[in-house]
């Protein structure tokens, strides 16, 4: 990969070059030039540290290049890169990522709150002290060159809690060998806390620095946050990390050897671990981002529930011909059909022919409409039993229902499956001036509850 920050020779002389990836006209556009006097520091290991300014720009194959005086060190990012490879003594890599790293924290923490890059591929680190490379410039040639700017800060964090954050990350990388954020969604991560908590990542790690590891990484959490500032995590680092000679510590003191069912053990308990993070953390986002889609669903489900259960309280509530006879169905229909009350009309039939139902609902629909329009709870059609209990006087234009009823048994019997009866009675209307004269024959079945109903009216009239 090629590497956009890097250290090569301009006019004879060795500097620090930054390959902005631009044209000439590109560069200006984009008022790159206002890099050429942004601040870089490099902090000296007493301490002392010095402005540093980019001395001039170049065009190499056609694209600019940012350059400025020589800082021979090593990018931090490529030491903690390294603690990967498969083909270097892991050992010694840990332990040179490591050393830059306390190197690192020592400058940090000597700038004080000065604002410097906080990504490590910004950072060169030797012997001789610590480079930070301006920040606006080292950011653009770092994102052309395909580094995550954010693999390893926090954008909510700021000052000593950001160096602070910075530093914990970088100590789990090199001691654990993994990322605590591997995925896509690292800021949703970070601000969650949501990583492999550090003595499940480095079991053998030394149980002091683990703790402080994890409070770094919970500073950007609220609830999670720990009573430790950046500063105070920064100090307690290097009070680990260095000894006495103010040197980096050997990394093998930082880690407890376990035995392997210990090591066995942490396995288990790492698995059992991410398997419930990844299923909780992964149901809740799942919420998260379908929350109106499953707003409607569950509104759409309440509204399913509410039908059904109107429907059923509708159905427990509607009138049957449960206990009576044969007989007492015959004369309850014609009765109910002479009141209007066509709901206790459905409840007699079971596939016989439903004009009789019909005519009662239109009479009904009409008696309630003119009550509407004239404002009166009078009833406008009389029913025929009441009319005739009256008197029965002539003409009765108002009257609607069925007079004169006589039922006669055709056929079968109550403790049969079916009977036939036959009804002849008068039938009187609004419509006409008459009475009519009809002759149903009714045949009647149980239904499955037991009850008898009406399944077939064969009528004749004149």
């Amino acid at each position: 990969m090629k590497r956009r920050i890097h250290i090569s020779k301009i006019n004879e002389n060795t500097a620090v070059c930054f390959d902005t990836g631009l044209d000439p006209r590109a560069f200006a556009r984009t008022k790159m030039s206002q890099s050429l006097v942004e601040k870089g520091y490099v902090v000296s290991p007493d301490g002392s540290h010095e402005v540093w300014k980019a001395a001039g720009v170049s065009e190499t194959n056609g694209l600019m290049r940012v350059w400025g005086p020589m800082f021979a060190g090593e990018r931090l990012d490529l030491l903690i890169e390294d603690t990967d490879s498969v083909v270097k003594d892991s050992s010694l890599t840990q332990q040179n990522a490591l050393g830059a790293v306390v190197s690192w924290i020592r400058a940090k923490m000597f700038l004080g709150e000065t604002q410097t890059a906080l990504n490590p591929g910004a950072a060169f680190v030797s012997k001789n002290g610590v480079f930070f490379a301006p920040e606006h410039l080292s950011n653009r040639c770092l994102f052309i060159e395909g580094i995550e700017l954010d693999r390893f800060n926090c954008p909510d964090l700021l000052g000593f809690d950001a160096a602070a954050f910075c530093a914990g990350l970088m100590l789990y990388k090199i001691l654990s060998k993994s990322h605590p954020y591997p995925t896509a969604e690292i800021y949703q991560d970070m601000r969650e806390g949501i990583f492999l908590p550090v003595h499940l990542a480095a079991p053998e790690l030394n149980k002091k620095l683990s703790d402080l590891i994890q409070a770094a990484l919970y500073l950007p959490v609220e609830k999670k946050r720990t009573s430790k500032s950046g500063a105070d995590i920064l100090t307690e680092f290097l009070g680990i990390l260095m000894n006495a000679k103010g040197e980096c510590v050997d990394i093998s003191s930082v880690f407890t050897p376990m035995s392997s069912d210990k090591k066995i053990q942490a396995e288990k308990e790492k698995k059992s671990y991410l398997f419930r993070q990844n299923s909780i953390t992964g149901t809740k986002r799942f919420v998260m981002r379908n929350k109106h889609l499953m707003i409607g669903m569950g509104l759409g489900f309440l509204f399913v529930l509410f039908v059904v259960f109107s429907m059923t309280r509708s159905n427990s509530q509607r009138p049957t011909t449960a206990g009576m006879s044969s007989d007492t169905v015959i004369f309850a229909y014609y009765d109910a059909f002479s009141s209007l009350n066509h709901t206790f009309m459905e409840s007699c039939i079971m596939g016989a022919d439903r004009s009789d139902i019909n005519a009662a609902a239109s009479f009904f629909a009409v008696v309630k409409a003119r009550q509407a329009y004239e404002f009166s709870s009078e009833a406008r059609i009389i029913p025929a039993r009441v009319w005739l209990e009256l008197g029965g006087q002539l003409p009765a234009p108002d009257v609607f229902g069925v007079t004169n009823l006589t039922t006669v048994q055709l056929a079968g019997s109550e403790y049969e499956d079916m009977i036939i009866y036959r009804a002849e009675y008068l039938l009187w209307s609004p419509m006409d001036d008459y009475a009519r004269s009809r002759t149903d024959v009714l045949t009647l079945r149980k239904d499955r509850r037991k009850n008898w109903r009406i399944t077939e009216i064969l009528r004749t009239e004149r």
